[in-house]
């Protein structure tokens, strides 16, 4: 009577809590339904976000490149800039000696041009003597030398004059033509000057416009990561409570069910995969979600503490023993690869270096080390690194 009595009210309090209300919420089995389609369609969101994020970081990548390689020209434009303005000094010097030497030279001229002027007048003026006139008035053979050599050596002085006046217009014609080639280098080096200050103030705009995009990418891809891994944890923390109260309620009704003893593990569960399922349960923690300081590295398999792990393919168990959060922990090697584990167990089954097969019991679900609940991590090892389980259920 009394085990009949908390039947019924165990079944009731199920009934309450798995079925509809008239006018109120939906049935638990339909909210998880409906909370895994939300999560699905989060998880559609996050691989679309995943893309736009990718955008995000080639922009990124590419933005950076501009910057670096607009760095790299202003960097050359500057020492371009700084070659100039010497070339423009150098310049600047020799025109200043060159305007000096040009006064000069033109003094200069002036000045020959000057005794060549009064020369010619003189001779112009006075009756100059020819070779004859000077042989016949001499007085003498020795006068007759001095005459000459007088004479030869006014003619000398008359063509140095001459020559002294051409060659100084010949300097002051190349010291003039040197002059108007180095303004023109000035103009030139001057002009180029400008164009390089353009340049460099052109590419530092550049630069700033690129590190403000730069900047705004970063932001962006900020805050689409945070919304959508927010919004991921969110939905999938909602699911695991509602994954866990449906494991408690199933729980209970196999436990009002079925009396007290021990639980069963149930009949053995075969997917499309090589393995077999270690217990019997809803998942209610998946492959690769965040957690907090580390990623989730197998899947969760809700079932009632004490329920029989069954050892997914047959093997040789490597590791048995306590490991951290993982609690009571068990890992079996089936090829030189590929190796299963099994977390969070009440009690172990079998014995370190044991030989099992696949379905027989290695453990017992449990709630040790890092848990919230009673349940099974089963992970899948390849080469000691964990894969998604999912692919070989």
């Amino acid at each position: 009577m009394k085990r009949a009595f908390w039947v019924s009210i165990t079944l009731g309090l199920v009934a309450y809590v798995l079925l509809p209300l008239p006018g109120g919420a939906k049935p638990l089995g339909e909210r998880i339904q409906d909370k895994r389609a939300e999560v699905e369609k989060v998880s559609r969101h996050e691989g679309v976000l995943t893309t736009t994020i990718s955008s995000y970081n080639n922009r990124i990548e590419a933005l950076q490149g501009q910057i670096r390689t607009t760095q790299r020209q202003l960097a050359l434009v500057e020492r371009d800039l700084d070659a100039k303005r010497a070339e423009l000094l150098r310049v600047r010097d020799r025109l200043e000696v060159a305007r000096d030497r040009l006064e000069r030279v033109r003094s200069q001229l002036a000045t020959a041009r000057e005794v060549l002027r009064a020369r010619l007048v003189e001779i112009y003026k006075s009756d100059s003597p020819d070779a004859l006139t000077v042989v016949l008035e001499a007085d003498g053979f020795a006068d007759l030398l001095e005459r000459t050599e007088y004479l030869n050596r006014i003619s000398d002085q008359d063509r140095s004059t001459v020559d002294r006046v051409r060659i100084l217009k010949e300097r002051v014609q190349r010291q003039t033509d040197l002059l108007v080639d180095l303004e023109q280098r000035a103009q030139l080096a001057a002009e180029a000057i400008l164009r390089r200050r353009d340049q460099i103030a052109g590419a530092r705009d550049q630069l700033v416009s690129s590190r403000s995009d730069l900047r705004g990418a970063r932001n962006d891809r900020a805050v689409a990561l945070r919304s959508v891994r927010s919004r991921h944890a969110d939905l999938q923390e909602d699911l695991d409570a509602l994954a866990a109260e449906q494991a408690r309620v199933e729980a209970a009704l196999r436990a009002a069910s079925a009396g007290p003893g021990p639980v069963g593990a149930g009949p053995v569960r075969h997917g499309s995969g090589q393995l077999i399922w270690p217990v019997n349960g809803p998942i209610t923690g998946v492959f690769g979600e965040s957690r907090p300081g580390h990623m989730h590295a197998g899947i969760d398999i809700s079932a009632p503490t004490g329920t029989p792990i069954r050892a997914a393919d047959s093997g040789r168990v490597a590791l048995m023993g306590w490991v951290g959060g993982y609690g009571n922990y068990t890992c079996i090697q089936h090829t030189s690869s590929m190796s299963t584990c099994y977390g969070h167990q009440s009690r172990f089954g079998t014995s370190n270096g044991a030989a099992v097969q696949q379905g027989q019991t290695i453990g017992y679900v449990g709630s040790t080390g890092n848990s919230t609940g009673s349940h099974v991590h089963f992970e899948v090892r390849i080469g000691g690194s964990p894969v998604d389980p999912m692919g070989y259920l």
